[in-house]
């Protein structure tokens, strides 16, 4: 496809590119909300049904890297077509599955298909849309990925409330469809590298890492963290294969990745950005639906349509930032986005029970809006620089960082919330004695009754409920601290240097 042809597609690549991201997207959170109802179906315990996010996540973390590779040896667009065409075909599986074991072995063949979906879609977005346009180009590409993970728990409540959850999985199939026909008919192919060879060590010790990093992360509360031998098993793996690796890359003749990605520092620092923001992206919605139904007493559809306002948030930024994209300096567009995600995490360390649904959609329109004001113009900065042939690779990289942020970040907020929780339980109760006058006015009411085991458990369930509100406002002030310290990161991002239109050049010539 010349250049002429593949500008004039440019809107048709920008959909199918868009279903693809927003299908695989969609399930890193879809399928949360239909665990209970999955593990009631296939007669699994709360461990095991577990494993039904785990083997995805770990399957996406393990193959994501193999991106670059695939696409030199087979070329980008077969690798892309192959990939929507698994997945798809793997999430009617996973909706079919009739015991855990088949559920847990498609969540792991989805995994391995969707890896390299959100990576290639945005390769695709950059190839597509000429340099100066690659601000709009990615507030597009960030609306899938950024808006997925964010209505995907209201969507799969929806969905299992009123269906079935089997369509959880079910609703990919026409995105699926959708997604490979435009694929097929506009995206042209890549050169290819038959003489790229694979390096299978550093491949090997780069998913053995990966897949212990995530299996630490994803086991680490339920057992006790470094009080079980299997944590500080995987822990040793992660640690000794990701040296292995680095290692290896470096002095390896082929390395599996290329050293010569990190020498550009847009793209190093962008990495290291894109960690920070995961933890942020993900770590509010995994302790907001249980703040909201364990505390304050919400039904999970109710939860669902007080969140969703936070992707229309995201999606109201990037319409702006595609705006001012290339007009204003991406760093000062981060920056914004950092201090209104900050500020939004602020107004949450605010919370009560008694706090209201439009405070809530509030900080979450805020949070969403800063998370946008930063995600794009992050997207376009760390690939501003990065020579072209490093892209497949940059991309999945950029989406791997993303990705171990919010594994990191998720499991650290939840880690935190019981730890903090035993520490406010204890200091509260300090207070239950008979010296405390509120509480002797309490009982000399009837509000209270310290006399009986009864009246003893509901004072400390009422002490437990405010140590778990407190808990929950220091995760939310720890988020708020993640977020400002990413700022001074921006001193080590370089804005790109303009090159000249095409139309200056000509009217320079005249």
């Amino acid at each position: 496809m010349n250049a002429a042809a593949a500008k004039s597609h440019t809107g048709m690549i920008t959909v199918s590119v868009m279903l693809a991201t927003i299908m695989q997207a969609l399930d890193t959170t879809i399928a949360n909300v239909a665990l209970p109802h999955m593990q009631g179906t296939l007669g699994a315990t709360q461990d095991q049904i577990s494993w039904v996010l785990t083997s995805y996540i770990v399957a996406a973390a393990i193959f994501m890297p193999l991106t670059g590779f695939l696409t030199a040896r087979m070329g980008r667009k077969r690798v892309f077509m192959w990939s929507v065409v698994g997945f798809t075909i793997t999430s009617m599986l996973c909706g079919a599955a009739q015991s855990l074991e088949q559920m847990v072995l498609f969540r792991f063949m989805q995994g391995v298909f969707g890896a390299s979906l959100v990576p290639l879609s945005q390769a695709v977005m950059l190839d597509t849309f000429p340099r100066e346009k690659h601000g709009s180009a990615m507030a597009m590409w960030g609306v899938g990925v950024m808006v997925g993970p964010i209505l995907g728990p209201s969507l799969g409540g929806w969905l299992t409330e009123y269906y079935n959850w089997r369509w959880v999985f079910y609703i990919n199939l026409p995105f699926g469809i959708l997604a490979w026909m435009g694929l097929a008919a506009f995206v042209h192919e890549t050169p290819i590298n038959k003489a790229k060879k694979f390096d299978l060590f550093g491949f090997a010790m780069l998913s053995l890492s990966l897949g212990a990093l995530q299996m630490m992360l994803d086991r680490g509360e339920t057992l006790d963290w470094f009080a079980s031998p299997e944590v500080i098993t995987e822990t040793v793996l992660a640690i000794g294969a990701m040296y292995l690796f680095i290692a290896h890359i470096f002095t390896h003749a082929h390395p599996f990745i290329e050293p010569g990605l990190f020498r550009d520092r847009n793209f190093s620092v962008g990495l290291l950005f894109i960690f920070l923001i995961g933890i942020i992206l993900l770590a509010t919605m995994a302790l907001l639906p249980p703040f909201m139904q364990g505390l304050m007493g919400y039904p999970i559809l109710d939860i669902g349509y007080l969140l969703a306002p936070r992707g229309v948030g995201t999606m109201m930024a990037m319409l702006v930032v595609g705006r001012l994209s290339g007009k204003v300096d991406a760093r000062a567009l981060i920056l914004t986005g950092l201090l209104l995600t900050s500020y939004s995490l602020y107004a949450m360390t605010k919370f009560t029970l008694d706090i209201s649904g439009s405070a809530i959609v509030t900080t979450g329109i805020v949070q969403g809006f800063g998370l946008g004001f930063i995600f794009v113009p992050l997207s376009t900065i760390t690939f501003a620089t990065l020579a072209g042939h490093y892209r497949n690779e940059g991309t999945a990289l950029f989406s791997l960082m993303r990705n171990i942020g919010s594994s990191i970040g998720i499991s650290v907020v939840v880690t935190y919330l019981a730890q903090r929780t035993q520490i406010n339980h204890a200091a509260l109760a300090d207070y239950i004695s008979g010296s405390n006058m509120a509480l002797q006015s309490a009982v000399e009411n009837g509000a209270l009754n310290m006399s009986t085991p009864q009246g003893l458990m509901a004072i400390n369930g009422e002490v437990t409920r405010q140590a778990a509100t407190l808990a929950y406002l220091q995760d939310f002030r720890l988020m708020m601290f993640i977020t400002l310290a990413a700022i001074p990161l921006l001193v080590f991002l370089r804005a790109p240097v303009k090159k000249p239109s095409v139309k200056t050049m000509a009217a320079a010539a005249e």
